[in-house]
This record gives structure tokens, sequence and C-alpha cells, in this order.
């Protein structure tokens, strides 16, 4: 059998290598941090009143689909801007879906499950726009609920962050824009009814 080298191809010794991004500084990584982790600490005690004041009124909150590709069709293994998602929400639409969780006739929720989100992997540049940072996440979230409903999501996030500032000059990061991209191309979980 033999094993073709075509999507392979050895970097020439005079190619310039990768360009690395330029991350922020120690200080605001510290920060851009505390603040995911903080967020996820306020989904997996379900104070989504709490987690709803993090987010800036002109969120776009999006996970795309995944497609199984070749290697030479890896960048379309996402779905675009324009195409289907699991989630494509705006502040309004999550207003309304953290509205239905806290319902006591949202089964899927009541009793609420358990979850435990571990967030690692983040690196942070400054944005395009100013006051902005690109954030990229890895993260595990594992919710289970009842007796043996157990469902675990692996991926990671593309956040921007906004820094509005506080009067006294305290930074006051909220969530402007999230891309969750799922590990999973097909999601077996009964529902998504949840946060990332």
């Amino acid at each position: 059998m033999q094993i073709s080298t075509q999507a392979y191809r050895p970097r020439p010794t005079d190619a310039p290598m990768v360009t690395r991004p330029a991350f922020v500084d120690l200080a605001t990584q510290h920060t851009i941090e505390q603040f995911l982790f903080f967020e996820a600490q306020l989904l997996d005690e379900a104070r989504y009143n709490d987690w709803y004041d993090l987010l800036h009124e002109d969120i776009r909150y999006r996970m795309p689909l995944r497609r199984n590709r070749l290697h030479r069709d890896l960048p379309l293994e996402s779905t675009g801007s324009r195409e289907l998602a699991h989630y494509d929400d705006t502040h309004e639409s999550l207003a309304i879906r953290l509205r239905r969780v806290q319902q006591p006739t949202a089964w899927s929720d009541n009793p609420p499950p358990r979850t435990a989100r571990l967030i690692t992997g983040v690196q942070a540049r400054v944005g395009e726009r100013p006051g902005t940072y690109d954030v990229r996440s890895a993260f595990l979230l594992y919710r289970n609920r009842l007796q043996d409903d157990a469902d675990t999501f692996v991926g990671h996030r593309d956040d921007v962050l906004i820094d509005d500032g506080l009067p006294d000059g305290e930074p006051n990061l909220r969530l402007l824009a999230r891309t969750i991209h799922l590990a999973q191309s097909v999601v077996l979980a009964k529902n998504l009814g949840l946060f990332f």
C-alpha cells in the first residue's frame, strides 16, 4: 500500500517560519483568565442572571455545525456565518433562553443538571476594534442530571471581549462575541440546552 504525501510538504529551508501572534502582557492575561473562570463558575452555579450581566448588548453567540473533512478541506470543517448552527443567538434571544431554563415547566432543566466546566489553554491578543481582545480557550464541560444522564462536551471557543472600563480605571470585561467549536461532529446528548 502506498501512502500519499500530498497533504504534507516539508518547509523549504529558506521559507519564513509561521508568524506568531502578539499576545497581551501578563497582567492583562491574568485579568482575562480570571474573567473566564468566573464566568464558568456562574454557569456551574446556575447564576444565569449574573452571567447575563457579563454579556455585551451587541453579543453574537454562535455554535456552528462541524463536518467531517479530509485534511485538504479542513478550513471548511465548521459551517460559515450564513449556514446552519446549533446556536446563533443575540442578546435578546439569550434572554429568552435564560428565562426558559428557569421555568418550572422546563423539564429538561428541572431538576437542574449539575455541571463542571474546565477552561484552559487561554490565549489572548489585542483585538482589531479598540478596547477589545481576541481570546481562544479550550473547554471541557461535564453535565450530569438525575441518576445516570451524563454528557461530556469538549472543544474550543473563539471569544471577543470588550473592556468598557470602570470610572476608577479598573477593567470591566464583557463578552462581545463567542463562537463555540465542539470537537464532536455528531452531538449524542439529548439536548443542547446549556451555555458554553
